[in-house]
């Protein structure tokens, strides 16, 4: 079996090393990033040389919201508005969202890209740290709950699994997780009629990412990344059994080595680690304490793998006019 771990690699080609790094390491993904992405031909080429690394169809994930956090961008992929925009502007705000993200997956799959990590069900917040405010679908839970469900249905329809996100809720969070660690100190019945809801709501999706984020409420010692409180919450108090994945472990909200911090996930209750920096003597550290996938995680993957399909047909062009005319204020 392959490897508990998603893990990056350095560039737009791989080199020698790493062919034979991840032969060996095997792991279940990986993901790109900006770093990873020049044109078409060469992602096509890079996405399959990928899967040719470990001998099987692979999945490849990237980070493809729109808005700031778009990997594949102009002149060969278009741009989109930021999330909250573009759910403000809209004159039909979920026919947009649907649209948005057939768009998105339509260009990923043409590409051998097959999981985004998208969409986001945390909940805008008076003080929501800017670095995700505009990434948001609302600060209600069934606006919020509603468009996730569309994105992650257009996404399959375009045959790209899609990863719920940050569960159980990052929209508290006033501090970047990718510098520090957020803490919250709501109480959990606060929590669970509002943060929680969302996901609760979509726990029948396929794959899922953790927040880097301290609950108080649920174990003020550590982020829910590697807290086993908080990973049996996602399973039992949410009800989300389906494959989930840390957020990326080298981001400064968590402490220790990356073999500590993969180590500390696995031993939480996560299925997945990801290592996005694709730095060599981290991706050794992080495959030497990632085991191969068995039991529970074992299943959730090979569930969430056999959604993997055909896209079904659409009209592309007919499909970047309608969003044109759904969104006159961004034209």
């Amino acid at each position: 079996m392959p490897g508990a771990a998603i893990l990056g690699v350095g560039g737009p080609a791989l080199d020698d090393w790493e062919r034979g790094f991840l032969r060996d390491a095997d792991p279940w993904g990986f993901i790109l990033f900006a770093r990873n992405v020049e044109n078409p031909v060469q992602l096509r080429r890079l996405t399959a040389s990928l899967r040719e690394a470990v001998g099987r169809d692979a999945p490849i994930l990237i980070d493809q919201e729109g808005g700031r956090v778009q990997r594949l961008r102009p002149p060969f992929w278009r741009d989109y508005l930021p999330a909250l925009d573009q759910m403000r502007q809209a004159a039909d705000p979920l026919r947009a969202q649907w649209v948005r993200n057939r768009l998105i997956a339509a260009e990923l799959h043409d590409v051998g890209i097959d999981v985004n990590c998208a969409p986001l069900a945390d909940l805008v917040e008076p003080d929501t740290h800017p670095v995700l405010l505009n990434r948001l679908y609302g600060s209600d839970v069934p606006t919020v709950t509603a468009a996730a469900r569309t994105a992650a249905e257009a996404m399959l329809a375009g045959g790209v699994l899609p990863v719920l996100k940050h569960v159980p809720g990052y929209g508290r969070a006033v501090v970047d997780s990718h510098l520090d660690l957020p803490r919250v100190s709501a109480p959990l019945a606060d929590l669970e009629s509002r943060d929680f809801a969302p996901f609760r709501a979509l726990r029948d999706l396929p794959m899922a990412m953790t927040a880097h984020i301290v609950l108080d409420a649920v174990d003020p010692d550590r982020p829910c990344t590697t807290s086993p409180d908080a990973i049996r919450l996602i399973r039992d108090r949410i009800g989300f059994d389906g494959l989930l994945m840390t957020d990326d472990i080298g981001m400064e909200a968590l402490s220790g080595t990356m073999a500590e911090r993969a180590t500390a996930s696995l031993a939480a209750g996560v299925d997945l680690v990801l290592y996005c920096k694709g730095e060599r003597p981290d991706l050794e550290r992080v495959a030497s304490v990632t085991p191969p996938l068995a039991g529970a995680a074992e299943s959730r993957a090979a569930r969430a793998l056999a959604l993997r399909r055909p896209p079904v047909p659409a009209d592309t062009a007919a499909l970047v006019e309608e969003l044109a005319d759904l969104l006159p204020e961004s034209a």
